[in-house]
Parts: structure tokens; C-alpha cells; sequence
């Protein structure tokens, strides 16, 4: 996790004070929040500002607070092969301990409770970074790009350039051997 300061404006952002110190003390959130920027990478990701709905269950856990859910996104980006356009929706699931100020961590990629609140959006990218298609397709069966001209063939499956001639005979194409 980054060591970024939490903007406790963010609608990622939970403040943990009434449930987080008391071990079985929780919290059930259900919301809807405007993705932030930079969820994804340059081929498919989250639109900024889309409709990102959280269901999480936030509870203390001794040393820290547990959060265990999901998040459903929006997707956006472009087919690996044919390079149309893709719009969907994925589920992401959540699951991150913070610990609370003072409690030394075995593991160093633990988050942080930090001034009495929580901060999901760092959980949400790395998450939604690792979930996402390495390679997205349109669909599974998808043809992709002609090599020679670039057509979609997808939408003109019959797409044909004839018989390819032997770039070293090209200059013969169209002669018969015929003279008048």
C-alpha cells in the first residue's frame, strides 16, 4: 500500500471510530461513489467519475479493521484484436486488513488506519489492476484484424483478398501472352 494521505471527503474513505477497536464491532456498507481516476491500464479500465457501488462489511479484528466485499465497476476499453469497443461491468472482490497505528506488521503491504478512517480506493486499484483481462477480447471467438488491410472480420467473415500472387511474379499480373 501507498503512503498517501486519506481525503476524508473521498466516498472511499470510511471513518472506523464507533466499531473498529472493539474485536466483532462492524460496520455494513452499501454505496454508490464516482470512481476515481486511474483504475486500470491503457487497454481497458474504469471510467473516471462512473458509477462505482460498494458492498462491504467492515469489522474490527483486534489489531485492526478488516474489510471483506466487492465492488462493481464499469468497464471501458478496447478489443486486443479488433479494436472495437468494450463496455462492461466486473465484480471485484475486496478483502484487506489496516492496522491501527502502532501495531508492527509482518506483513509490510498491510494498509493503515490512518486518523480514525479507512481509505479503499489503494485496495480497489491494486485489486481491479490484477483482476482485469491481460488481453481483452470482445468476445471469446473474435477474428480480429485482416493482416493485409486492416478490415474488421468480425462484421465480413467471407473478407477475401483472392489468390495471392509471388511478390517476384507481380510484374507478369494481367499478362495473358497473347500478341495481336
Amino acid at each position: 500500500m501507498t503512503n498517501r494521505s486519506i481525503d476524508p471527503r473521498s466516498g472511499l474513505v470510511f471513518d472506523i471510530r464507533d466499531y473498529g477497536h472493539h474485536a466483532g464491532g462492524s460496520k455494513e456498507v452499501v454505496t454508490e461513489v464516482p470512481a476515481p481516476e486511474g483504475i486500470g491500464n491503457a487497454v481497458i479500465g474504469v471510467p473516471t467519475e462512473s458509477p462505482l457501488r460498494l458492498e462491504v462489511r467492515l469489522e474490527g479484528v483486534g489489531d485492526g479493521v478488516l474489510a471483506t466485499g466487492v465492488a462493481v465497476v464499469q468497464l471501458r476499453g478496447e478489443c486486443a484484436r479488433c479494436l472495437t469497443e468494450i463496455e462492461a461491468e466486473a465484480e471485484i472482490d475486496l478483502q484487506e486488513l489496516f492496522l491501527f497505528p502502532g501495531v508492527d506488521p509482518d506483513d509490510v503491504e498491510a494498509g493503515r488506519v490512518k486518523d480514525e478512517r479507512i481509505d479503499l480506493e489503494p485496495v480497489i486499484r491494486d485489486t481491479a489492476l490484477l483482476d482485469l483481462p491481460f488481453i481483452p477480447l470482445c468476445s471469446d471467438d473474435c477474428e480480429g484484424l485482416c493482416p493485409r488491410c486492416g478490415a474488421n472480420l468480425n462484421l465480413d467473415p467471407e473478407h477475401d483478398h483472392g489468390e495471392a500472387v509471388d511478390p517476384r511474379w507481380v510484374g507478369l499480373t494481367g499478362w495473358n501472352g497473347v500478341q495481336d
